[in-house]
């Protein structure tokens, strides 16, 4: 299994509780090269946008200004 799958599965199963699914889509994302972070991007937007938006946009915006820095 790749680790980008390994991470969408783990966000699905922590996505009944908000601060574990902010707390494993932070960890998952510092396992993931840049273009695995933008795959997950777009799935997390498709799969979660609607009801956590404010956390993909808080937690995404501070992992593209750690990418660009």
């Amino acid at each position: 299994m790749k680790m980008i799958e390994y991470v969408k599965l783990i966000l699905e199963k922590v996505s009944f509780e908000s601060n574990l699914f902010e707390k494993e889509l932070k960890k998952g994302i510092k396992a993931l090269s840049f273009r695995e972070i933008r795959e997950l991007k777009k799935w997390c937007y498709e799969k979660f946008g609607s009801i956590y938006r404010g956390i993909l946009n808080r937690t995404f915006r501070r992992t593209q200004v750690q990418l660009t820095a």
